[in-house]
């Protein structure tokens, strides 16, 4: 018999079966469950049943976030932001300078994934947390702004992944030019194998993406070794360029040198907008979640923003002409730059490295982006949520999500035939979504929670309203810098136009249209599916998921029934 207790802010100590969380069970009742294991206590705390196998560890659910960030690839991939804007300068400062704000957004969102450690990840957060009445309308631009990072993630990573594969194409046969039908099928074909695998079970994915992650990792300190130790140099150029030179801003936009450097953000930002709420999203399927999972994302912030500034100082370091990289045939500019300064072979090699971590970084990216799509259906978002929201019975995976983002994301990929502002455009929505669905619940926790939210085992204390508060200020900063073309005034026309806001504010003013005219009548939320009883309420109980038992294991599982209210313990 389930008994049921209220939680308060002033308990501190740790109990697997009175979980410290934040949850959108009614007044705070959460259901004690003796029997369930510490996981699954917790997610039933926040009002879901278990449904996923937990198989991801600290390490794996690390790998995937790692594989998400994709360090190597997504260098290659936003090369030309953060050289072109604002040179070596900006490099070198735009990455260290805003690694520390982003390592307080991975840290903001590390204590909202402890507390709430369920897949709608910010989704949940801020339908929890908003203001009384506020909740379900938080929820919905939320989630439709994280949605809209997740399922461009896999396209657009797949699309440069594609790129790559046909530049190497290019370099090796000099008369090849790769067309828009090509570039269109390869990256189709990409996509579906990333389908398939991330339709394997649980342990599959999970090890998969450990192989890939450590790859991952290899790769990238292979190459910050191998790019110093094969630059030729020429007679005229040094291998090394000196640190006064390197340091310097060298402006490639039509605004002022400080806005530039704020503009080659967009590096970093693009890079790390979809590793930081990965773990958060893949925490239902994770073991002692409250912990790993957060840790999971500040590890990868850590380890990714020092790798990735040693890697933004070996190119820096060793780039000939910036000017020659950007505009080169091939189209890629990290392909070009590698051409510019070592032997064609050793150019490949690494360009071929590159591509392999990059076939690692997509596959991650459509596993996060199936569990987003997963627990938006599961709270009935979506048109055909009631299919989408299947999980396999056979690999206990949500399979139906993961087709139903493969199929909205080559539909995207279309775009490839109207050019290359066309497709530019819809994939750089990603880094303004992505900071405007992390700004939401980070916000609402600083400053509007009060003593609403109940911290997890991992949290960050004192520090938790400044780092917030500086994880806010950030993107606040941020948001309208990201909307910037790199031309202005007479020298700037349609091609040279930055349709980020076009993009990303047309489907949310459709969104929001949605809200006014329908889905504020029906959408409230997170749906509760386990059964709980509220306390002091007439309703009493909610039906909800019986639980039984084994010899080897506690699961949930049988058909919904009612239970009877019982005394507050």
């Amino acid at each position: 018999m389930a008994s049921f207790f209220k939680t308060t802010s002033r308990q501190k100590a740790f109990d697997p079966l009175h979980p410290p969380v934040t949850s959108i069970m009614p007044d705070g009742d959460v259901p004690n469950l003796a029997g369930l294991s510490a996981d699954e206590a917790t997610l039933v705390a926040l009002g879901y049943k278990q449904e996923f196998k937990r198989e991801f560890s600290l390490w794996t659910t690390f790998c995937v976030s790692f594989a998400v960030l994709g360090l190597l690839p997504s260098f290659a991939s936003t090369l030309y932001y953060g050289m072109g804007y604002a040179g070596t300068g900006g490099m070198v400062w735009g990455w260290l300078i805003s690694w520390v704000f982003i390592q307080c957004v991975a840290m903001g969102m590390a204590e909202l994934c402890s507390s709430m450690p369920t897949s709608g990840g910010l989704y949940y957060a801020a339908a929890v947390l908003a203001p009384a009445g506020y909740g379900p309308f938080a929820a919905w631009i939320t989630g439709w702004s994280n949605w809209m990072v997740q399922v461009t993630g896999a396209p657009s990573v797949d699309y440069a992944l594609a790129a790559m594969i046909l530049a190497a194409a290019s370099i090796t046969h000099p008369s090849y030019v790769p067309t828009d039908y090509q570039t269109f099928l390869l990256t189709v074909f990409i996509m579906i194998i990333h389908g398939f695998i991330s339709s394997m079970p649980t342990l599959w994915i999970a090890r998969f993406n450990a192989y890939g992650s450590t790859l991952n990792m290899i790769g990238l300190v292979i190459v910050i070794i191998m790019i110093p130790a094969s630059v030729t140099g020429t007679e005229e150029t040094p291998k090394f360029f000196p640190s006064k030179q390197v340091w310097s801003i060298q402006n490639g936009t039509d605004w002022p040198d400080g806005v530039a450097v704020l503009m080659s953000f967009i590096a970093i930002i693009w890079t790390m907008s979809g590793y930081v709420d990965a773990p958060f999203h893949l925490s239902e399927e994770c073991s002692n979640a409250n912990v790993a999972a957060p840790r999971a994302i500040v590890m990868t912030s850590g380890f990714g923003g020092l790798a990735g500034w040693a890697l933004q100082l070996v190119v820096a370091y060793t780039v000939i002409d910036i000017t020659e990289v950007m505009d080169s045939d091939l189209g890629q500019p990290w392909a070009a730059y590698l051409i510019q300064v070592m032997p064609q072979k050793m150019a490949l090699a690494i360009l071929s490295l590159t591509i392999i971590c990059g076939f690692s970084m997509g596959q991650g990216c459509m596993v996060a982006a199936s569990r987003v799509t997963f627990a938006y259906a599961r709270d009935d978002c979506f048109p055909f949520s009631s299919w989408i929201k299947r999980v396999n019975r056979y690999t206990y995976t949500p399979v139906n999500a993961v087709w139903f983002n493969t199929v909205i994301g080559i539909l995207l990929l279309l775009l490839i035939f109207a050019g290359p502002v066309s497709i530019g455009a819809i994939f750089s929505v990603g880094a303004i979504s992505a900071m405007i669905a992390f700004t939401i619940p980070i916000m609402i926790r600083v400053f509007f929670v009060g003593d609403r939210f109940r911290a997890g085992p991992w949290h960050l204390g004192k520090f938790s309203k400044p780092i917030g508060a500086m994880a806010c200020a950030f993107i606040l900063v941020m948001m309208p810098i990201l909307c910037f073309p790199s031309v202005r005034g007479e020298n700037l026309d349609a091609e040279g136009m930055n349709w980020t806001v076009v993009v990303y504010g047309g489907p949310m003013l459709l969104v929001l249209i949605w809200w006014v005219v329908s889905a504020r009548h029906w959408f409230k939320g997170p749906v509760i599916n386990v059964e709980h009883h509220m306390l002091g309420r007439a309703e009493g109980v909610v039906e909800g998921l019986e639980r039984e038992s084994d010899s080897d294991s506690q699961k949930l599982k049988g058909e919904p029934k009612a239970v009877s209210p019982v005394e507050i313990k």
